[in-house]
């Protein structure tokens, strides 16, 4: 009885922390981004890990790599679930690249934008080119990136093929791309499913019987040894359906 009681108190400290967290981060996001640049991705980071809390997940990085990891990286995932969004910036610096829809969302959209996330309209040819040029650009200046090459969020088993742009990237910048495999104990509960909204999906997370979540990260491939983004893409494929089998059969 005393313990339940303690554990729904500690719940709502949780959530009230990322309500007040939350505030914060939306106020200083109207602040000119010369004031906030240099700290706001930081915080936004930390404000990742007050929502994985308050959510009662356990994530895990797993570190699979035999080399020490680059500096400088284009960080690619499978795309199960809307969980991502919290999880992998958590864990890792790098300026993601999202839907153009999230800039609309509630408070997040905002929070979104002042930590330097890249947008896309994945419809439009013209948005895909200049979402290209961006990341290019953004690589350029010394910066990580990160991205899912399924091309959104298409569910628990790997949705092919791939699209090439990212490994395009990669072999004009020679920036190697760093591949994590997300793998979610719960699946059911996790998976996207293009039913649910944003709220029924964090509801189904926060009540589920294991929040257990695994990130394995691997080594680094470097684009040098490919001579084509084809070739680049279908060795990736290839690591990402072992580890499909590795994790999910």
């Amino acid at each position: 009885m005393v313990y339940n009681l303690l554990k729904i108190i500690w719940i709502a400290i949780l959530w009230l922390d990322l309500i007040l967290f939350t505030l914060f981060m939306y106020t200083l996001s109207f602040l000119p981004k010369k004031w906030t640049s240099s700290y706001y991705s930081h915080l936004f980071q930390s404000w990742c890990w007050a929502f994985i809390r308050a959510l009662g997940v356990n994530l895990k990085l797993h570190e699979k790599n035999q080399y020490p990891l680059p500096k400088h990286f284009i960080l690619i995932g499978n795309h199960p679930s809307l969980f991502e969004d919290l999880g992998m910036p958590a864990l890792f610096k790098a300026r993601f690249l999202a839907k153009r829809e999230l800039k609309d969302w509630w408070f997040v959209g905002r929070m979104s934008v002042a930590t330097g996330t890249l947008y896309v309209k994945r419809e439009s040819k013209e948005s895909r080119k200049k979402a290209r040029e961006q990341l290019i650009d953004t690589l350029k200046k010394g910066h990580n990136i990160a991205l899912y090459p399924e091309g959104g969020c298409k569910g628990r088993r790997l949705y092919l093929p791939f699209y090439q742009g990212v490994f395009e990237i990669a072999l004009t910048t020679n920036v190697p791309i760093l591949p994590v495999f997300l793998h979610y104990e719960a699946q059911e509960a996790f998976e996207w499913k293009t039913e649910e909204t944003v709220i029924q999906k964090l509801r189904a997370i926060a009540f589920a019987q294991n929040k257990t979540v695994n990130y394995y990260i691997y080594d680094a491939i470097d684009p040098k040894q490919f001579q084509t983004k084809e070739a680049f893409c279908e060795y990736v494929q290839n690591l990402y359906l072992l580890w499909q089998t590795e994790y999910l059969e």
